[in-house]
Formats: C-alpha cells, sequence, structure tokens
C-alpha cells in the first residue's frame, strides 16, 4: 500500500539547479549550475565557530536568533545604508530562503497574487506555490534588464499582495537604479504592496555602481521585507545562515513560523557570523567584489569569443548567455551538449521562467576559484573550435 502525497507536493518538483548539479558529478565535471562561491572562509568566521562549540554555545537559541547577531546586522545597516533600525526589525533564520519561507508565511494567505520579474530565481517560485500564491509574471529584456513600468502596471490586480525582487539578481545579475526604486516605491503606495527584496548578493556589485536597499526609501521603508545571509560573502552556504528585516510586528510573527519550521538558525555558527560583521572591514568586501569581478569579465570574454553572447551581469555572480547557436532542441538539451562535451555544468534557462522564454539561454555561475575557472574557460574554447 503507497501513500498517497498531497497536492501541495505536486508544486514542488526538484529544481533544475539541482538537477544539473547531480548530472556534474556523474561525470565529475566543473559546477557552474549552482551558486557556490568558492573563495576561502574568513579566518575571523572559522575562529568563532570554534570558540561558540567549544565553549558550549551549542543548544536552542531563540527562534528570532541571538540578540548579538540581530544588534550587529541592525548595527550594519545603520552604518553602511544611513538606516535607524532597532535589532527588533531582525530576525534570524535557516538561511535567506528560510528567512523568505517564514515572513512569507507571516504576511500572505493562500489566493493572494504575487507579482516575480523574470527570470526569476526559482527558489521564490517554488516557496509561493507551495504557500498557495498565485503568481503574475513581468518579463525583464536582456542585456541590460530595464524595469518594464508599463507591464508592472498592468499586472497588478485586485488580489495583488505583492512583489518580489532579487537585488542584485539572481540569475541576471541586474542592480536597481535608485530612480527604479522610488518608481516602485509610488507603486507600492499607491496599491498598498508589500516588497520583498532578495539582497543576498549586496556586496557582488560591478562598474562603480551601488547597491541601494530598497528600505532606505521613504516610500518603502514601512513596506519592505529585506532577505539577505552570509552564504555568498563568507562562503558559508551549508551553514544556512540568514536573516529578514521588517517592521516588527512582521517579524514577530515570522518569528513564530521560523520557530515551527526551523526552530532556530545554528547557534554556534550564529556566533561566527557575529564575528564576521565584527572583526571584517570594508577591505574585506572591496577585495571579494574586486575579485569577482575579474572572474566575471575572464568569463564573459570567453562566452563571447565561442559564440554565447552573455548579457554582462551588473552585480551578483551568474552570467546568463545566449545558446541559440549551439545544437539542440532546447535549453536542456544545450547544457546537456555543453555538460558533455566539455564537463561543464550550466543551469537551462526556462528554470527562470514560467514559460518558454528561457529555452535558448543557460545560467553559468562564475564564482569558482581561479584555477578552476580557467580550466572552465579553457574546456569551453575547446567548445568554440568544436
Amino acid at each position: 500500500m503507497s501513500i498517497p502525497l498531497s497536492q501541495r507536493s505536486q508544486n514542488v518538483l526538484q529544481s533544475e539547479i539541482r538537477s544539473m548539479t547531480r548530472e556534474c558529478r556523474r561525470v565529475n565535471g566543473i559546477n557552474m549550475a549552482q551558486g557556490v562561491c568558492d573563495l576561502p572562509i574568513p579566518p575571523p568566521v572559522i575562529a568563532a565557530a570554534h570558540q561558540a562549540i567549544d565553549t558550549g554555545y551549542n543548544s536552542y537559541s531563540a527562534p528570532e536568533g541571538l540578540p548579538g547577531l540581530r544588534e550587529a546586522i541592525a548595527a550594519r545597516m545603520n552604518v553602511e545604508h544611513a538606516m535607524t533600525i532597532q535589532p527588533a526589525w531582525v530576525m534570524v533564520s535557516q538561511g535567506a530562503t528560510g528567512a523568505f519561507h517564514a515572513t512569507a508565511q507571516a504576511v500572505l494567505d493562500p489566493g493572494d497574487e504575487v507579482i516575480l520579474f523574470e527570470p526569476y530565481y526559482g527558489y521564490h517560485a517554488a516557496t509561493l506555490h507551495a504557500l498557495g500564491c498565485s503568481l503574475r509574471y513581468v518579463r525583464m529584456s536582456p542585456p541590460d534588464w530595464p524595469l518594464p513600468q508599463q507591464a508592472l502596471e498592468a499586472a497588478i490586480g485586485p488580489r495583488t499582495r505583492a512583489i518580489v525582487i532579487s537585488n542584485p539578481s539572481n540569475p541576471s545579475g541586474k542592480v536597481y537604479q535608485r530612480e527604479e526604486l522610488e518608481w516602485l516605491g509610488q507603486l507600492c503606495q499607491r496599491h498598498k504592496l508589500v516588497l520583498f527584496s532578495d539582497e543576498i548578493y549586496e556586496h557582488f556589485v560591478y562598474d562603480g555602481r551601488v547597491h541601494i536597499p530598497p528600505a532606505t526609501l521613504p516610500a518603502l521603508r514601512e513596506r519592505t521585507i529585506t532577505l539577505s545571509g552570509f552564504s555568498k560573502i563568507f562562503s558559508i552556504t551549508g551553514w544556512r545562515l540568514g536573516y529578514a528585516i521588517a517592521p516588527p510586528e512582521v517579524i514577530e510573527a515570522a518569528s513564530r513560523f521560523n520557530d515551527l519550521i526551523y526552530v532556530c538558525a545554528p547557534t554556534p555558527l550564529q556566533q561566527a557570523a557575529i564575528a564576521g560583521l565584527t572583526e571584517l572591514d570594508n577591505g574585506f568586501y572591496r577585495q571579494v567584489c574586486a575579485e569577482h569581478a575579474h572572474k566575471r569579465q575572464l568569463f564573459c570574454d570567453t562566452l563571447a569569443r565561442i559564440g554565447l553572447p552573455p548579457a554582462i551581469p551588473q552585480g551578483a555572480y551568474y552570467v546568463m548567455a545566449d545558446v541559440s547557436s549551439l545544437p539542440g532542441k532546447d535549453d536542456r538539451a544545450k547544457a546537456m551538449h555543453i555538460l558533455q562535451q566539455t564537463g561543464i555544468a550550466s543551469v537551462p534557462g526556462r528554470a527562470f521562467y514560467h514559460d518558454h522564454g528561457g529555452a535558448q539561454q543557460l545560467r553559468f555561475c562564475f564564482a569558482k576559484r581561479e584555477d578552476a575557472l580557467a580550466q572552465a574557460c579553457r574546456r569551453l574554447e575547446s567548445l568554440g573550435r568544436a
């Protein structure tokens, strides 16, 4: 006798990122599908994790996070972005994904409509589907991905409750400019919308651009749920440490869901995050950004040379490439062609669209060690000569 599955389970499928990672492992290839930053973990973060475990920080912590970490997150936002938030505005969770799940549970009901910009991050869509929300899609266009104001206005209906942005964007690398955010703030005020702003790549911004958290704008301060974390900047994706910043009433409600789903984020690793926030200076963040700007240039130049034109990312560490010149009936077939010919794993573009919009695109993650990235470029060059 088999156990029947819930209707909810049919809404959650294995992500293409996971699928291509498994395919890459099968051929012992170079994984440019999954967004893992290959830089070493900063020494103060490692040392603090060891010390916390050795000195007994191994029990449950509060579902909203350790007070010291909430204070450190609030202090960083206040110093770096001239905000005036208190620790009560902060909740620590199991990664930015966990923070999104808990805060979405707190403010959205089944049947609420939420707008996503395409190409979108698949986990955002999957989470909202699992919660019973209806999704509306607004498409952005490469190579610069400008905010499509007219299409966004047209997508808003009487049941629309929220908009989700990724800033800088996974997968497109778009960085929202101040005038776009100001217009978005006016729109959210006019329609009484919540803005979820995923800012996990906030330190990866290139060509002199500046990351502007929407919550720093007056029109969006009380309407924004900021999502971020430490996975990318500290290279600790497996530690699952993220956070949400929102008005205290949202944080209080979201913390109850955080408790229900996760109980708490890992206690000793929260201590490590405090060390990272308080001991690493701006030079660390500038160096990380500079390294990834160099890798972006190296990889995008390679893609251009072999006839896979990249949409040069403004931020984050992914690039969407036009692969229409490759053999294969669709993006999945083209991704498998590259994997079989070179051992390089990428993500089919349709993973980031609700329809066939990405059928001629692939996403690559260039946040690899320098030697691995150089090898990947050499392998792709051989594809161009084939």
